[in-house]
């Protein structure tokens, strides 16, 4: 496992509304980051549920949720529409986020390496 950042770099990134953001946008505020493989998978969907089902919660302690996955901006916007998912979600096609956090590793599927 990599070393995470002690924090947030100051990265720019597009949000599934198609509107650019960067993580400087969210300075002094909670900010909850959570990864995924991919949009409308059984496990990701689940996760992303618990992440809806809990959102007044997160939003009464001050803190903001963001999916970060590698599907496209249209691919999330039908994500979060099937899901009613009440935030956003990072679209991170070039990796940026993902890599910046150490969350894409290369692993062992079926005797094939793949990230």
């Amino acid at each position: 496992m990599t070393d995470t950042p002690q924090t947030l770099p100051d990265l720019s990134f597009t949000l599934s509304d198609g509107s650019q953001a960067s993580f400087s946008d969210y300075a002094g505020r909670w900010l909850v980051l959570y990864f995924y493989p991919k949009d409308n998978t059984p496990g990701c969907a689940t996760e992303a549920g618990d992440f809806r089902d809990l959102h007044a919660d997160f939003e009464k302690a001050g803190a903001t949720i963001l999916g970060v996955s590698r599907d496209s901006v249209k691919s999330h916007q039908n994500f979060i529409a099937k899901q009613s998912l009440p935030f956003a979600l990072i679209s991170d096609a070039d990796e940026a986020v993902c890599n910046a956090f150490g969350v894409i590793q290369e692993k062992n599927m079926y005797g094939r390496k793949v990230m």
